[in-house]
């Protein structure tokens, strides 16, 4: 399978459909802005496209820590609901991998919601395994938050 890095605006809109079945919240008018922005911290976007269009996608940085050395972080990893099963999500995974060891990474990292339950199933698959839990703490006074 072919994964690409999306650079420009046109690669970046395409993959707005399959973004927004992982983050249902996020706009279309917005998106590209949005990713450009998330690109000046170290954001990098890859996808896999079929017949011309994108059906699954992965947004992820390096970073360092104390704690976990230099390490590639996922933020984002999806494939479009109708082209599930079809090795796209472990083709994205095995070339996530790949990625963090050319870049001298020690470790690969995502957070998952507690609910997907199908999506835990996959990383464990994939040989993730779950070493912590996550916890966070809104502070903003944001309504859209308290979901």
């Amino acid at each position: 399978m072919d994964i690409r890095i999306a650079k420009t605006d046109a690669e970046i809109e395409a993959c707005f459909p399959v973004l927004k079945e992982l983050r249902p919240d996020i706009h279309k008018d917005d998106f590209i802005r949005k990713i450009r922005n998330l690109q000046k911290s170290g954001y990098v976007l890859a996808y896999i496209e079929v017949a011309g269009m994108p059906v699954a996608a992965a947004g992820f940085r390096l970073g360092e820590s104390l704690a976990w050395k230099r390490y590639l972080y996922v933020d984002d990893l999806v494939t479009l609901q109708a082209e599930r099963s079809k090795g796209y999500g472990a083709a994205l995974m095995t070339w996530l991998t790949d990625y963090a060891l050319r870049e001298g990474c020690e470790q690969l990292h995502l957070d998952s919601g507690v609910q997907r339950k199908d999506a835990h199933r996959f990383y464990e698959r994939e040989g993730m395994r779950l070493p912590s839990y996550h916890f966070a703490k809104y502070v903003a006074s944001d309504a859209a938050h308290e979901k």
